[in-house]
Formats: C-alpha cells, structure tokens, sequence
C-alpha cells in the first residue's frame, strides 16, 4: 500500500520526537510518503493531489480537526468517489479531535496509530456521510465555494467563540479548554443578536423557522467534548444520515445557564431542549439566512460572516479507515 502522510508539525499534543515514533511505525506496514504542511490550506492541497494521483492509497492525516478537514476538502475537491479515491485515516494530534473520537478512534496518537495499524491488516473500513456548505443563488453570498464539514458548523454564536479562539492563539496562545471557555463568556458579553435572532431556516416542503439567535449544524454525535467529556446537540446525528439542526431562539443570562447545564449533562438520548430550542434530524438539504452578517464556522475553523449558506447532507462521501 502506497500512502501519504500529511504531518501538521504544530499539532497541539504530539512533539517531533513522538512523531517520528508513529512516522516509523507507519513506514513498517506500507510505502510512506511524508510531508509536513508549511501553510493554511497546504493539506487541502495534499489532499488534492492525492485524489489526482493515481498511485495513492490512502491519505493519513496526523494533527487535529482542522487538518483533518483540509485534506478532506483536498480528496473530494472534483466530488466524492469513494470506491475511486484514496481512503483516509487518522492519527489525532489536535486539542479536540472530535471527528476522530467520534469514528471511535482512540484519542492519544499512539494508541490511534496501533488501531489504525490493526485496520490495514483486517482491512477495516467504512463509508461515512459528510456535510457540504455553498453560497446560496441569489443572496450576496452566492459566489462562495463549496467547502466539505466532517462533524460540525455553526452559524451565530459557535462561530464567534471560535473566532475569537483563533484570535488568540495568533497572538501565542495554547488551544486549550479553559481557553475556550473564557472566550464563551466574552462572546456572551459582546453578542449584540442574543435576545433578537435574525437566522430563519428554510427547507423544502416545510414552514421556515425564523428568530433563531445561533444554528448549530451537526454531521455526527457528540457535537464536542469539553476535556473527556462528550457534548452532545443533536444526539441522533450519525456518520450514516442526513444532517441535523439544533436552533435556539433565546440567549438570555437565563437561557445560556439553562442551555450550557443541559450541555454539561447531555447524553446519546438526549441534548439541549425547551420551548426556544428548535431541533431538526436527518435533513438533505437546508438555508440559513440572516438578516445581518454572522460568523460561520466549519469543523472548528471560522470562515468570516456569511449572510446566507446553503447545506447539504452527502451519504457515503468519502471512505474512512477504522
């Protein structure tokens, strides 16, 4: 088996020498391909060449959901073909790692490399779901590429938080949960559209969902963890269907503490719920469009503010090792 290795080299959890570990313990099991990435959207590039080349196998991606996500933007760029394209496999190496722990990939690099080892040679795999965002005709947003999501995007107040996380780890700040959670607070202070949503769903053949203060798009279960513990909005989604929606209407002092306890003791049966909240399971295909610019966020990665996006649940997308 031909593979390429796409190495995030400031991965949150795994330090040179421990990748070099799994760098060698990869190479004894197939001919290994290494490369380090050296930029935003250079493991989309990978990815990309990968599913052009007609000697790959399989791609693995060693770092955390964001590479994770480049290189599955990168293998289905011309659209998925999983009987045609390269497999993908994962080795986390992130703070989070949510798409991996959610295939049920263990979440210390070392311990995923030995089950991914164990997979090639029981030849172990699967055809997961993905989700997709586009620009929607006629709205200023139309012209915005098709981008792939592996486990999550949000629309509203998700995205800020993210926004805001990735502001400060330019600014030399390690991704940690603490920091997250600081940052939940600050874009809680500062949400100027808690009270008034301006997000209104629409799906075909159904009634349009309007005043939504946040959507919160889910392509699996749990949504995410906090340390080792799984949150879980919409707890019904699955790699093997459509996609699902939990929208809430209120973000009142009172909300966010009502909504963040039934996070913290949320469960497989069951997530955030109440009179504001608004959940949706299994859809092909949704808008959201909001009556002021908010900020998007896929798989962990903000994209800037969007006025209006357009999703698509892909059943066997894309073919994963496990």
């Amino acid at each position: 088996m031909r593979a390429l290795l796409v190495v995030n080299p400031a991965a949150t959890t795994t330090s040179a020498r421990r990748r070099d570990v799994l760098i060698h313990a990869l190479a004894s099991e197939m001919k290994l391909e290494v490369v380090n990435t050296e930029y935003r959207g250079h493991a989309r590039d990978l990815g990309r060449s990968a599913a052009e080349s007609d000697d790959i196998d399989m791609v693995v991606a060693l770092g955390g959901d964001g590479t994770v996500n480049e290189v599955v933007n990168g293998l289905l760029h011309a659209g998925p073909d999983p009987e045609r394209l390269p497999g993908l496999a994962v080795v986390p190496g992130g703070s989070t790692n949510v798409f991996a722990r959610a295939l049920g990939l263990p979440n210390d690099p070392v311990e995923a490399t030995g089950a991914l080892l164990d997979a090639l040679r029981e030849r172990r795999e699967r055809v997961v779901g993905l989700g997709l965002t586009s620009g929607t005709p006629g709205t200023a947003d139309e012209a915005v590429p098709e981008r792939w999501f592996t486990f999550n995007a949000g629309l509203g107040f998700d995205a800020g938080v993210v926004g805001r996380v990735e502001r400060e780890r330019e600014r030399g700040k390690k991704s940690t949960h603490a920091l997250y959670v600081r940052q939940v607070a600050r874009q809680f202070m500062g949400e100027p559209n808690r009270r008034h949503g301006t997000i209104t769903l629409e799906r075909p053949g159904a009634e349009p969902v309007s005043e939504l203060a946040v959507a919160i798009v889910s392509n699996t279960s749990p949504w995410t963890y906090l340390g080792n513990r799984p949150m879980y909005t919409s707890p019904k989604a699955s790699f093997d269907k459509g996609i699902d929606v939990l929208g809430l209407k209120r973000l009142s002092t009172a909300a966010v503490a009502r909504y963040a306890t039934q996070l913290l003791t949320s469960s497989p049966e069951r997530g955030p719920h109440g009179r504001h909240a608004v959940s949706l399971h299994d859809l092909d295909r949704f808008t959201l469009h909001s009556k002021v610019p908010l900020p998007l966020q896929m798989d962990g990665d903000h994209l800037g503010l969007r006025t209006s996006v357009t999703f698509t649940g892909v059943r066997r997308a894309l073919r994963v090792i496990v």
